[in-house]
């Protein structure tokens, strides 16, 4: 796949870019719903054999319209949403950076100059996607946009338990902790990627080392808690146990929640190795314990449920 990163105005012309079928949206999560419009875009391309191509921005546009709004954490940051798009064999991906010049185009302007202008002769996006200033282009407009220069299929809503399926549910349930309802959305296991740094050791003094992850990138997080995780290291995966928050046992005044790890079956140092956390389950929220004894004992309750939990997924798949 190769990325191309746009910014207003652009200067690539029609002979210079591939024809191509192009999906629309911001595609944060790359939940069922966004994969159903992009592989119908990667469907209808490999029918007209030309190129797939999706368009997607930066940053979440809300940073920029929005009054109050300084940062957004993401479901999928770019680099984890450019790894989703490209397993699902796009060729080409246009990452439109989004500021107040191009959010001030109008919707013919924003046709004209990225859907015609890129050589594009077939736009596959959702039934809400909207375009142009204040989303006045819709896909009802879009013909008329066109100028019969290109066609269009519009993809209607995904449901499951009669909920549309959203980047919004997504992020509801991830705020929730309900991480078997992430699945349902997402298709997969939520998953974020960082780096394993020093932390405070607590864990090995009290027999329970853990894995201390800075993440990549600004992920949205799941709740407050303790959760049944797997991490992988080198392409292997290893269950675990995982408590985010702000370890109110120890301190009174985190100020960011931290990620610990701790591993069922695995004792190494890992300082400085790259890592995937895949969230499973919530075992239980995150309290302040009355004294080391206590989170102890807790603990060990907590590994006991996850091992039940894995115990159970590993007798399902068989």
């Amino acid at each position: 796949m190769e990325t191309i990163e746009i910014r207003h105005p652009h200067h690539l012309g029609r002979e210079v870019v591939q024809r191509s079928v192009l999906a629309l949206g911001f595609f944060d999560g790359v939940h069922l719903g966004h994969q159903q419009v992009i592989k119908t875009a990667k469907q209808i391309a490999d029918e007209k054999n030309v190129a797939s191509a999706v368009m997607t921005f930066t940053p979440h546009p809300s940073v920029i319209l929005g009054k109050n709004v300084q940062h957004v954490d993401m479901i999928t940051p770019l680099e984890e949403k450019k790894r989703l798009i490209k397993k699902l064999g796009i060729d080409f991906l246009y990452i439109v950076h989004f500021d107040r010049a191009f959010a001030s185009l109008l919707p013919q302007e924003f046709v004209d100059q990225y859907i015609i202008g890129l050589n594009v002769e077939h736009v596959v996006a959702g039934f809400d996607y909207s375009y142009g200033k204040l989303g006045k282009g819709t896909m009802e407009t879009l013909p008329f946009h066109s100028r019969s220069q290109f066609t269009q299929t519009v993809v209607d809503k995904l449901t499951t338990n009669e909920e549309k399926v959203s980047s919004t549910l997504v992020r509801q349930f991830l705020a929730d902790g309900e991480m078997e309802k992430v699945k349902l959305l997402l298709g997969r296991n939520y998953e974020v990627e960082g780096t394993v740094v020093h932390g405070e050791k607590r864990g090995r003094q009290i027999g329970f080392p853990t894995a201390n992850v800075s993440l990549d990138a600004d992920y949205l997080l799941p709740r407050t808690g303790v959760y049944a995780v797997e991490l992988e290291l080198n392409n292997q995966w290893y269950q675990g146990v995982c408590n985010i928050g702000y370890k109110p046992t120890f301190h009174e005044d985190l100020k960011k929640p931290t990620i610990e790890v701790h591993l069922l079956s695995f004792n190494k140092q890992i300082y400085g190795e790259h890592v995937r956390v895949r969230w499973h389950k919530l075992i239980r929220s995150e309290r302040k314990f009355s004294g080391i004894e206590a989170l102890i004992e807790q603990i060990s309750l907590d590994k006991e449920e996850a091992n039940q939990y894995f115990l159970g997924v590993s007798k399902n798949v068989q």
